[in-house]
């Protein structure tokens, strides 16, 4: 699909098999059209009943006949808003909406859902499960009352530590089956199955042209779920209860045939809208040559402008001279900017700045030295006050264009990067019996509702008036009766609401982990298996979860290896499956047990593994096979399967050949083998999704593996994707320390088990394309089997009707999950954002840090579905497009140079570092599975990783001060200013740190002044510092306390600490930290002003 507004990265191209990738909407399991995969494995049973273990049911897994597989013993060892009352926002009356003004709360219910109509695949015998409204052994399916279910659905920032807790008892809560409306898609889409795996639209031509505006329409109903756990529960038991609300709203299309849930959630969740526009298609606009990397003929220089040079930034050192000569040129006023630009509408003091035209070929220092803040919208103070936080919640445009024609014309992409279940320090946790949603579009009430009454609330996505149910007059924080627009979730943009059991298709599952492990010769001579055992045995009592919890561990080599963990042996019993082409599970009710009750038999099975393959001679691995165990394993309850794996899978289902060609590594003509070898992983992951089973990787390997190929198992089933290459035990202690870092995070962070996001916005938008880990379920809806805090998505939308009607838009995520605690919750997210009708509105409101990694996912999923250059040159293309935009709608400012607004200034910056990144470089050496990790990681990860990653931070440390220093209740932390990524910037006497987020450089001049050397590194000079430094010593000293203080400022903001190089002159790390100074001259790339000077001559075209 393509985004509106903006040409290059969605042109139609060519798909080859599995090209898709999670970022769109073609189908998850296609090969053509209407031709769906069928499910690998029969299905499973359900677990037992709920708030008990979970046994598996005898005769599930039966071995087959004539299979074998001896136990062998294992020898071990012992070891407030809304001042006003009526309203807080008005909005406009949707046609007809008039009629629904006298709606009471309790009205007949609306036409059903029937999820009894869906197709269901032929069971096996023993299969103990039960498709449609019939309810499996053990389980009562929710028999929905009449009235309808009215939802609150609001919370500012969420987190574990702080939890505001609100429970109400009243009314039992009535629920109102709504049936799903498919909304109508343009027509290329319409022979497509509703469901499918997201993949972003991109066009195979590196021209400049819009592609036709079709996919998915964003605005179906987001589900609820309830269950009322007690005021003292925990953040994570909130989480809980969202997912299984969210997720199980629309199962009916997934390609998988093996789930036991039944496929009725949309019928909880309620529908869309009824009637969906088809998005306009837009004219194709001019061509533009192909970007390639070549070299002006006549470098110029700079030209030096007024703008002066901070007092923190360091002086120029002995690298690269200045090259910037004086230039100087007027600028218009503001009010004649303002007068050339069509007037500013209302646009506050703050965006007017955003829209101030800057010379870029003039500006040299155009960073600012804080870090950058993305724009305000034009909002009155009490709806910013409200507003979700922009770390949860981001738009690429904070002022929304009135029609697809404005958008268009801007050439910039709208869309949304979300980080919903991040670690908040603060969540109201909402316990009601009512959870106050709109009756049409399922919304959730948020604080841009708007009161008429007392009684009546309008709905801000779909304009219906609803009833106020009598509970929702009660306000539990101020104990008081008739002030519904105090309420937590009418005052707070992001909640979390605990779902009954009314919303559940099954009893909450328990936390589930299954851990596999590759023990082949290459896996024991890494070294990474006594790392992974101690790191577990010293997090076992941290893993998430309550009673119920489950453990498993498999391990394989050409062979596969069960453990026996039942309570009651004296010691842990190996079971070995030889015949890997046919696999099945010897004993199911022995290997996933109790944690509580097994705990020390996993210990002693943890402790003596690492010696057991110690000797082992066995190079092959039969990768594919395993994960066939852990699936059959872990389906009757879904949980969280994690692999480790060292090398490429050679034997068995899923066996890859390697596919990368060492001297094409530093191809300048294009990169091959970045889509999938085979779809088995990706057939996999579909069937785990649909089992609620999400799939973790983490590749240790110093040689090529197919990260391409493996990486499905994690895209497609809402895993997450770790990599560390080179690790060896002894040889390479950085990626060790940082395997144990991140493998205790990974252990012992928060979790959301069988959850599902949708995301609502206000009539007249529509979403098309998605980014991230999941599976696509319907137009809005992704299936999350798991959700982590670490994981984020970004959307795609466009604009179907003209929004004139009204002067502000939502939008809503709501995911409903299971949380460790086996509670069912729903967190819901609420931004608002004022709509404009003028051009220079949209360029003043663009977030061009928000804009750059949205076009980062589309420029990925483009290099995989077309070609790496296609992608450049799209990038570079959007660049050119947002420009030649500015530059015609301000044509009477007569400006020369390369002018751009105030807003997108650092745009080319950021297009250019991300074109010198692993995942989208070309002509510097780049093994294949490295880009390929870097492609997963942006299309995972939250914004302000994403940005870190693209363009680094550089700071001077070796003169930190407490001047304009941030003061903590736990200390000082300074504040160095940000410098340019530039060589230009070091100096041999000073010390520079580089931020790359999951990466620092400290890189010490050779001159650099000895106090700093003795007093922060424990150095005498700079000759006596270690090669291979990877800490900072903890000195006595206030220059160590500062730098300490300020290096563990940084650490703290991101989940995975980061390894630390300290780089010298002849360090190994030294190419690294150049590579990333992206402003300067590389033998295959541009320098920054060598790349303005190509953008101004696409513009002269």
């Amino acid at each position: 699909m393509s985004a509106p507004g903006f040409t290059n990265l969605n042109a139609p191209a060519g798909y080859g098999m599995n090209a898709t990738q999670n970022g769109g909407a073609s189908p998850p399991c296609q090969n053509g059209p209407g031709q769906t995969y069928q499910s690998t494995y029969p299905t499973a049973g359900y677990y037992g009943a709920p708030h008990q273990s979970y046994p598996s049911y005898q005769g599930h897994c039966a071995p087959a006949p004539n299979k074998t597989s001896a136990p062998v013993s294992v020898a071990t060892t012992t070891s407030a808003v809304g001042n006003p009352l009526y309203p807080i926002v008005s909005y406009p009356s949707a046609p007809g909406s008039s009629q629904y003004g006298t709606l009471r709360s309790y009205q007949t219910p609306g036409p059903g859902h029937d999820p009894s109509a869906m197709a269901t695949p032929a069971q096996p015998p023993l299969q103990q499960v039960s498709h449609g409204n019939s309810a499996p052994p053990g389980y009562g399916v929710a028999q929905p009352p009449s009235p309808p279910a009215a939802v609150n659905g609001q919370v500012n920032a969420a987190s574990p530590p702080v939890l505001q807790h609100y429970e109400e008892s009243s009314a039992p809560l009535m629920t109102h089956l709504y049936g799903a409306v498919q909304p109508d898609a343009c027509a290329p889409c319409r022979d497509r199955p509703p469901s499918g795996t997201p993949s972003a639209s991109v066009h195979s031509s590196p021209r400049r042209h819009q592609g036709m505006h079709c996919g998915y329409v964003a605005n179906s109903g987001v589900s609820s779920a309830a269950a009322a756990p007690s005021s003292s529960s925990s953040d994570e038991e909130d989480e809980e209860e969202e997912e299984d609300e969210e997720a199980g709203a629309d199962s009916s299309s997934s390609t998988s045939s093996a789930s036991p849930v039944p496929n009725s959630y949309e019928s909880l969740e309620g529908g869309s809208y009824p009637d969906s526009s088809v998005p306009p298609t837009s004219d194709a606009s001019k061509a533009a040559t192909p970007f390639g990397f070549g070299y002006p003929s006549m470098p110029p220089a700079y030209q030096q402008g007024p703008a002066s040079r901070t007092d923190s930034s360091p002086a120029h050192g002995g690298y690269n001279p200045p090259g910037y000569q004086p230039y100087s040129q007027p600028f218009p006023t503001m009010s004649q900017l303002s007068a050339a630009l069509g007037g500013l509408s209302g646009v506050p003091e703050l965006q007017v700045e955003g829209l101030r035209p800057v010379n870029l070929l003039q500006e040299r220092n155009i960073l600012p030295p804080e870090p950058i803040q993305p724009p305000e919208p034009n909002l009155s103070a009490e709806l910013k006050k409200a507003n979700c936080s922009t770390s949860t919640f981001r738009c690429t445009l904070t002022n929304i264009p009135q029609t697809q024609a404005l958008l268009n014309k801007a050439k910039l992409p709208l869309g949304l990067l979300l980080h919903p279940f991040r670690d908040l320090t603060q969540l109201p946790v909402i316990t009601s019996n009512t959870i106050v949603r709109c009756r049409s579009c399922r919304t959730y009430i948020n604080p841009f509702v708007s009161f008429l009454d007392q009684r009546r609330w309008k709905c801000n996505l779909c304009y219906r008036v609803n009833d106020v149910p009598d509970e929702f007059m009660y306000n539990p924080v101020t104990r008081s009766y008739g002030e519904p627009h105090k309420r937590p979730e009418v005052q707070n943009s992001t909640v979390e609401f605990i779902a009954s059991s009314d919303y559940m298709l099954r009893p909450p599952q328990p936390a589930v982990y299954l851990f596999v492990l590759d023990v082949s010769h290459n896996a024991v001579e890494a070294g990474y298996l006594k790392v992974f055992c101690q790191s577990l045995l010293e997090n076992l009592d941290k893993l998430p979860g309550d009673t119920r919890t489950r453990v498993g561990l498999v391990t394989f080599d050409s062979t596969i290896h069960f453990y026996n963990l039942q309570e009651g042996l004296s010691q842990p019993q190996m079971l070995v499956v030889s015949d890997i082409d046919d696999i099945f599970i010897p004993t199911p009710d022995t290997l996933l047990v109790n944690l509580k009750e097994s705990k020390e038999l996993v210990k002693d099975l943890l402790n003596a593994l690492p010696a057991m393959f110690s000797n082992t001679r066995e190079t092959h691995s039969a990768l594919g096979p395993a994960l066939q165990a852990a699936y059959k394993l872990m389906s009757p309850t879904g949980g969280r399967v994690s692999v480790f794996q060292t090398q490429l899978p050679t034997l068995g289902a899923g066996l890859l050949q390697s596919r990368e060609d060492p001297n094409q590594r530093s191809s300048t003509k294009g990169v091959q083998h970045l889509g999938p070898a085979t779809d088995f992983y990706k057939k996999l992951a579909l069937d785990c999704s649909g089992q609620q089973i999400a799939v973790d990787l983490f590749l240790l390997s110093s040689q090529y593996s197919d990260l391409a190929s493996l990486a499905c198992m994690s895209k497609y089933s809402a895993g997450s994707i770790f990599y560390f290459p080179g690790f060896h035990l002894a040889h390479n202690q950085p990626q060790v320390a940082k395997f144990q870092k991140d493998l205790q995070r990974y252990l012992t962070r928060k979790i959301g088990f069988e959850a599902v996001m949708r995301i609502r916005c206000t009539k007249g938008l529509s979403i098309h394309t998605f980014h991230g880990n999941f599976f696509v379920r319907s137009t809005d809806l992704l299936s999350l089997a798991n959700v982590n805090p670490d994981s984020g998505f970004a959307v795609q939308m466009s604009i179907e009707e003209n929004l004139a009607e009204t002067s502000l838009v939502c939008f809503q995520a709501a995911l409903l999950y299971t949380s460790s605690k086996g509670k069912r919750r729903i967190r819901v997210h609420t931004l608002c954002l004022p709509v404009v009708n003028q051009l220079s509105d949209v360029f003043a409101g663009a977030d061009v840090q928000a804009i750059s990694a949205l076009l980062a996912n589309m420029a990925i999923d483009r290099s995989v579905s077309s070609s790496l250059s296609d992608a450049r040159d799209a990038l570079v293309n959007a660049v050119v497009d947002s420009l030649a935009a500015y530059r015609s709608d301000g044509s009477t400012l007569q400006q020369s140079g390369l002018i751009a607004p105030a807003s997108l200034r650092l745009f080319p910056l950021y297009v250019l570092a991300l074109l010198k990144q692993k995942a989208l470089r070309t002509g510097t050496s780049t093994r294949l599975d490295e880009r390929v990790f870097a492609m997963c990681d942006f299309k995972s990860q939250p914004l302000q990783l994403v940005m870190r990653s693209i363009h680094p931070d550089l700071y001077r440390i070796d003169n930190l001060s407490d001047q304009g220093a941030l003061h903590l209740s736990d200390g000082v932390v300074p504040q160095p200013s940000l410098l340019h990524l530039t060589a230009e910037k070091l100096t041999r006497e000073g010390a520079f740190l580089m931020d790359c987020g999951n990466v620092m450089y400290l890189w010490v001049g050779k001159s650099c002044n000895e106090p700093f050397i003795r007093d922060v590194l424990g150095c005498q000079n700079h000759a006596s510092i270690p090669q291979n430094m990877t800490q900072i010593p903890d000195l006595d000293t206030p220059s160590s306390e500062r730098t300490r203080a300020f290096l563990n400022w940084l650490m703290e903001s991101r989940p995975f600490i980061p390894i630390l190089y300290v780089v010298k002159d002849d360090s190994s790390a030294k190419t690294s930290f150049f590579h990333h100074l992206v402003e300067d001259r590389t033998e295959s790339a541009f320098s920054y002003y060598e790349f303005l000077l190509h953008i101004q001559q696409q513009l002269s075209k």
